[in-house]
């Protein structure tokens, strides 16, 4: 019988090249996305149903994931993929700004991850990957909200799966470097009107990629098929690093003091 995953964030980037690999190699795929009716690319393919599920609404989760079981009979693994970035200086950001950032990408995540769990139990096992991001283990200037988001999805993570491991649920965290997909496109800046910042805003994103310009980047399909290997490498292994921009970054943090990091950080972006 083949095995079903529910991805979510599907109609793009990584959500869209996972859902096509795992078709590729015979899973039923349930392809979720804010607006399917805008799908014209995998609602052609065989064994998979996009259907409609935003992460802001408990009842569309609810609807997305019992029209995936109808449809399929079950399902083996969830791909919590959805998520974006909002980045800026935090003194200027409202309080709105910050609320939708984590209803998206922590509450969001943990709401889908919730209404997936029974049927994971009663199949008897199955896998959730969460999608992080090297800011979920480094927290780089001016990007507070979306990496403190992706700290907690690191948390919840690591803690779940202990949890779930006596279950036969695997649960796995996958860590992208800076990957051109159309997050870059859809990500909000936060309006700022306090003078003091703007030259160390300036000066951020005029260096962001100097780190690492030397550095390979990994392609939406390179993290697509971390994805797939998470979902089916047997392995107890928790974290999947993709990129080696990404790797720079951890391997700074992990093999530095924390003075040492702090600095390098700040010579980097600020000073």
């Amino acid at each position: 019988m083949a095995k079903t995953v529910l991805i979510t964030g599907a109609s793009s980037g990584f959500g869209k090249e996972t859902a096509k690999l795992f078709q590729q190699n015979g899973w039923n795929v349930v392809a979720t996305m804010r607006a399917p009716e805008k799908e014209d690319e995998l609602t052609k393919l065989e064994n998979v149903l996009v259907t409609h599920l935003d992460v802001q609404d408990l009842e569309s989760i609810q609807q997305a994931v019992k029209a995936g079981v109808e449809r399929f009979g079950h399902l083996d693994a969830l791909v919590n993929n959805a998520g974006y970035g909002l980045m800026g200086v935090f003194e200027s950001a409202s309080r709105e700004q910050i609320q939708k950032q984590y209803a998206v990408n922590v509450f969001g995540l943990m709401d889908v991850t919730q209404a997936v769990l029974p049927y994971l139990r009663a199949n008897g096992g199955g896998t959730i990957i969460n999608i992080s991001s090297f800011g979920g283990v480094v927290a780089l200037p001016f990007g507070g909200f979306y990496s403190s988001t992706k700290f907690a999805v690191e948390g919840f993570s690591e803690s779940l799966s202990h949890e779930l491991a006596k279950l036969n649920i695997a649960v796995k965290i996958v860590e992208p470097g800076a990957v051109h997909t159309n997050f870059r496109n859809g990500l909000e800046l936060i309006k700022n009107d306090i003078a003091e910042y703007n030259p160390l805003m300036t000066a951020f994103f005029q260096r962001y990629d100097q780190p690492t310009q030397h550095l390979a980047k990994a392609t939406a399909e390179d993290v697509a098929t971390t994805i797939y290997q998470a979902a089916t490498d047997g392995k107890a292994q928790l974290r999947y690093v993709v990129g080696e921009d990404a790797q720079f970054y951890i391997d700074a943090k992990k093999e530095n003091s924390q003075e040492d990091f702090v600095k390098l950080v700040r010579d980097w972006f600020i000073n």
